[in-house]
C-alpha cells in the first residue's frame, strides 16, 4: 500500500521542495495553499508526473473549523494518512512596541494553534494505519530569539514544546514527531531581507551561503522515512553553522 502524505503551505518554497521529495520517496501527497492557486497546480502537475497522485487543497489555517474536515478528506481520498509536515507559516517583522494583541494572536493561530489542532487530527489515521511521522517546520529564531519578530519566535518556540510533547503521548503507537529549525533559506518569506543585508547575513555563516529549500526538504522528507523510526522529540537545526548546539 502506497503511504500518503499532507503539507502545509506546499505550493512554494520549503513546502514545494518537501512535496516533490516525499512524492520522489513514494508518498501521494496531499498539500494546502491559500492564494496561489497556480503555483499549487504546477507543483501537483510535478508529483503527477513522478508517478504519485497529487491532490491540492484550498485551507485558510486560521479557519479551525474546517481543519479535522480536510484532514478527513484528504486520508478518505488518497487511502490513509500517514505523514504531516506542518510547514505553513509567515513571518512579520515588527518591533516589540509596535507589536499589535492582533498581531500576536494570529501568529500563534497560523503557527502553533493550526499544527496542534491539524495533529490531533491526523494521528487516529495514522494509528490506524500503524505507521505516522509527524515533522514540525520551526525555526532558527525558536532558539536564538528575534528583536524584530517577538511573537514570530515565540510561536516558533512553543512548536518545539509541542513537537516534544506529542512525541512523548505518542510514541507508544510508534507515530514519531520531530522538530526542523531552518535557518536563511532562499524562499520568498527572505527574499526582502536577503536583499537588504545579503552581504552582512552571509558573513555571519560559516558555509558563506543561505540554504536552498531542497536542501531542508531531504532532511524533512528523511524524517518521514521508513529509517527514520528511531528518532523522536528531537530539533534539528539546518542553518550553515549559524547557531551550532
Amino acid at each position: 500500500m502506497s503511504r500518503v502524505a499532507f503539507v502545509t503551505g506546499g505550493s512554494r518554497g520549503i513546502g514545494a521542495a518537501t512535496v516533490l521529495r516525499l512524492a520522489q520517496m513514494g508518498y501521494h501527497v496531499a498539500f494546502s495553499f491559500q492564494k496561489e492557486e497556480e503555483k499549487a497546480k504546477e507543483v501537483a502537475r510535478q508529483v503527477e508526473a513522478l508517478g504519485r497522485q497529487a491532490l491540492p487543497v484550498k485551507l485558510d489555517l486560521e479557519d479551525f473549523t474546517r481543519i479535522k474536515t480536510v484532514v478527513d478528506e484528504i486520508a478518505h481520498s488518497l487511502g490513509g494518512l500517514h505523514a504531516l509536515v506542518n510547514n505553513a507559516g509567515y513571518v512579520q517583522r515588527i518591533p516589540p512596541e509596535e507589536l499589535s494583541l492582533e498581531d500576536w494572536e494570529k501568529m500563534l493561530r497560523v503557527s502553533l494553534t493550526a499544527p496542534f489542532l491539524l495533529i490531533q487530527a491526523a494521528v487516529p489515521h495514522m494509528k490506524k494505519a500503524g505507521f505516522g511521522r509527524i515533522v514540525n517546520v520551526s525555526s532558527l529564531r525558536a532558539l536564538t530569539g528575534s528583536a524584530h519578530g517577538v511573537h514570530y519566535a515565540s510561536a516558533k518556540a512553543g512548536l518545539l514544546g509541542l513537537t516534544k510533547s506529542f512525541a512523548l503521548a505518542l510514541a507508544p503507537y510508534g507515530i514519531t514527531v520531530n522538530a526542523v529549525c531552518p535557518g536563511f533559506v532562499n524562499t520568498d518569506i527572505n527574499r526582502e531581507q536577503l536583499r537588504q543585508k545579503g552581504s552582512e547575513i552571509l558573513r555571519q555563516i560559516p558555509l558563506g551561503r543561505v540554504a536552498d529549500p531542497a536542501e531542508v526538504a531531504a532532511l524533512i522528507a528523511f524524517l518521514c522515512s521508513e529509517e527514520a523510526g528511531y528518532i523522536t522529540g528531537a530539533t534539528f537545526s539546518i542553518n550553515g553553522g549559524l547557531r551550532m548546539d
